[in-house]
């Protein structure tokens, strides 16, 4: 048979990565719930014309048509278009969508947790995949939403950040209508041409974005440095509103997202200091950001780009009557764990949940080796038994090559013990109450610094330390 190649773009994990991953979002998870957001779902397709009616992503959405749909573009029998749905390309888009559904059934604000995939045809690189799991908290209101939740979520994925065995994280933040108001004020023709253009600083640099701003939004050379400059400031204090207003660039919008961004970083960094920095580059590509905007980065893998976005959205959801504005994160677990498995920061001391293997010393005496582990799990202790009644040094063998710690034999005259096949340790056990250490109940994941998690669904406390 031929060697089956990957996939490009789809990652798949090992058991041992897939045991790295879970606990990741058993930790999201319970980060998430401890601030009271609750958990949704929500379908995988998407009509073509709601998940393209904000930014421009139309070539990397994936269009999808039932096989059995009729070939001439007649609806098929569910009445569906072939060709006319698309797998979601991220969670806001279709969570707008939720809302707007269940409007009737939901209390605002509500506020939602979602761990789900989603799909985006763009050509695979570090960090950017065709198939990915996000992780996302939005606040949503209904006709307003206060400000002081732009705050909250930043706080809260801060917490989630601090809780993971990652490097350190820095959560950066800018504002729509700042950067909407200093380019209407230095005279951009269309100022969604010169966001769109700032926000791929990063990719083109400085040089090709200063011609993207005169050619596509409409603005003179000096007037593109000038936006340049802005995208230089950065900070964490008041000094990041003196230098936009030393450009000598007046506008109202202007003003108004000074302010905000000011009271957000002032917000945050108060109850968590170094929480947020102001970079006013960040511009983001989705056109239904509205104000705040966050991006974030990995101290040591900043060529990933960002782990973590989002911002404020005003109007992506509403019915024409009544409007329910948003903030949200949303944090790329793909992205953030695929290349660190794969350079080895995060490891699992084993690649199975098993805490033990329960020896079999004769297949005729299978039964007694069950009843052990069925003891176990009672219990809590995760195990299993071993394949065959082969030697025990070909048992031992069998816990080591998966990690597993310790090895349960029973004598020939019935006493049970327990070995820990990395000391060698061999002691007398009872299957009704021997208990393994603590770190060894769960399989550990540990970072290349040498720190570890050893609780799957620990959350941090109020400071943001497990």
């Amino acid at each position: 048979m031929a060697k089956i190649a990957p996939l490009s773009g789809f990652p798949e994990f090992l058991p041992s990565q897939r045991i790295v991953e879970q606990q990741v979002l058993d930790t999201v998870r319970s980060v998430f719930e401890l601030h009271g957001f609750a958990s949704i779902e929500v379908r995988a397709v998407e009509p073509l014309e709601h998940l393209l009616r904000k930014g421009e992503i139309d070539k990397e959405v994936y269009v999808i048509s039932r096989l059995q749909a009729a070939n001439d573009g007649s609806a098929d029998s569910e009445g569906a278009t072939p060709g006319r749905w698309g797998l979601h390309f991220d969670l806001t888009v279709p969570f707008a969508r939720y809302v707007l559904q269940n409007a009737g059934q939901l209390d605002f604000p509500f506020r939602r947790y979602q761990i789900q995939k989603a799909w985006r045809g763009e050509r695979p690189q570090e960090g950017r995949y065709r198939e990915f799991t996000q992780a996302d908290i939005d606040i949503v209101g209904r006709d307003t939403l206060g400000f002081h939740h732009e705050v909250e979520v930043a706080l809260v994925m801060s917490e989630v950040l601090t809780a993971l065995p990652i490097p350190p994280a820095v959560i950066k933040v800018n504002n729509r209508k700042l950067a909407e108001g200093f380019f209407r004020g230095v005279g951009a023709s269309d100022p969604e041409a010169a966001l769109r253009a700032l926000d791929k600083l990063d990719k083109v640099g400085a040089e090709q974005v200063a011609r993207l701003l005169v050619s596509e939004a409409g603005l003179a050379s000096e007037a593109a440095e000038r936006c340049l400059r802005l995208a230089q400031i950065s900070g964490d204090d008041e000094i990041v509103v003196e230098r936009v207003r030393d450009l000598g660039v007046q506008h109202p919008l202007l003003d108004q997202g000074l302010d905000e961004l000011s009271a957000v970083v002032a917000g945050a960094n108060e109850r968590r200091p170094g929480v947020l920095v102001a970079d006013l580059k960040i511009a983001r590509g989705l056109d239904y950001y509205t104000g705040t905007v966050f991006e974030t980065e990995l101290q040591g893998f900043e060529s990933l780009g960002s782990i973590c976005s989002g911002g404020r959205y005003d109007s992506l959801a509403s019915d024409g009557k009544v409007t329910y504005p948003g903030v949200g994160l949303s944090l790329g677990v793909s992205r953030l764990l695929v290349p660190l498995l794969a350079a080895g920061y995060i490891t699992s001391s084993r690649s199975v949940p098993s805490c033990v293997v329960v020896g079999v010393a004769d297949e005729a005496e299978r039964h007694a080796s069950e009843q052990v582990a069925a003891s176990l799990r009672a219990r809590g202790i995760s195990c299993e038994v071993a394949p065959s009644a082969a030697k025990f040094g070909k048992q031992i063998r069998h816990a080591d090559r998966r990690g597993i710690p310790f090895v349960w034999f029973i004598g020939a005259d019935g006493a049970h013990s327990v070995k820990d096949i990395r000391s060698g340790d061999q002691t007398a056990a009872d299957p009704a109450t021997w208990n393994p250490p603590p770190d060894d109940l769960h399989p550990r994941v540990t970072r290349a610094d040498g720190a570890s998690t050893t609780d799957r669904t620990s959350a941090p406390n109020k400071e943001g330390t497990s």
